[in-house]
């Protein structure tokens, strides 16, 4: 069962939160729906077929261990470059009507308004990034920075920490410690990333992810709408 604020009530405290990073698939964009289409129309030709076991253990991961992941699941008769050659196309005039989740802008907004920096953490890269934020702009220029997928100095994507410890490094005033920081996820991958980074997690997940591979996030919500910015000792709305 799907619960908030479940974890730290009695250490909430304790807690300092400077600084957020979020994730972007699945969490700011309704991007899913869209991977799951264009997946499954690539499989139709082989029989196979995209179903929730294997997209959970893709979700959150970049683009080429992620398709590696499809690959070897389902013995497909093609390299993981392959598959993402097939997938541009159908990604190309999909990406750009992403629609933002709920919750989303009211919270980025407020985070802005308020002066709390904020960066982006994706797996996605950069041609990929700028495709699907399309229809969101404006929304998208308030962050003060995002590191993708295909970042030079990114050498390991999610579970590893990397990307975390990069976005917040890149920050004009750095956190004066990790745990200073609040990051927003919807994968068990960037939970795991934000964990190994010594940064406190709020996950959004998958309405179908089992509740088990929610248990090591802080705290789980169900839709971003449902964050209260005073449980972290932030400004409330």
């Amino acid at each position: 069962r799907i619960t908030a604020w479940t974890t730290i009530h009695e250490t909430m405290s304790e807690r300092k939160i400077t600084h957020v990073i979020f994730d972007v698939d699945g969490l700011l964009l309704d991007t899913e729906k869209i991977y799951d289409v264009v997946t499954q129309q690539i499989l139709d030709p082989y029989g196979k077929t995209f179903d929730w076991s294997i997209k959970v253990k893709m979700m959150g991961r970049p683009p080429l261990q992620s398709s590696q992941v499809l690959v070897d699941e389902l013995q497909l008769p093609m390299t993981n470059v392959e598959f993402l050659d097939k997938a541009k196309l159908g990604f190309a005039k999909t990406f750009p009507t992403a629609e933002l989740m709920p919750g989303v802008k009211r919270l980025v907004c407020h985070f802005h308004n308020h002066g709390i920096p904020m960066a982006l953490a994706t797996g996605s890269a950069t041609k990929d990034y700028d495709a699907k934020i399309t229809r969101h702009r404006d929304l998208f220029r308030l962050f003060d920075h995002v590191v993708t997928g295909d970042d030079p100095d990114l050498k390991n994507g999610k579970p590893a920490p990397d990307v975390f410890l990069i976005a917040a490094s890149r920050f004009k005033f750095v956190p004066m410690e990790h745990s200073h920081v609040l990051v927003f996820e919807d994968a068990p991958n960037g939970i795991a990333a934000a964990r190994s980074a010594g940064m406190w997690t709020v996950m959004v997940p998958d309405a179908r992810i089992d509740p088990e591979m929610t248990k090591d996030a802080h705290v789980v919500l169900k839709t971003l709408a449902d964050f209260d910015p005073l449980h972290w000792g932030l400004p409330g709305f």
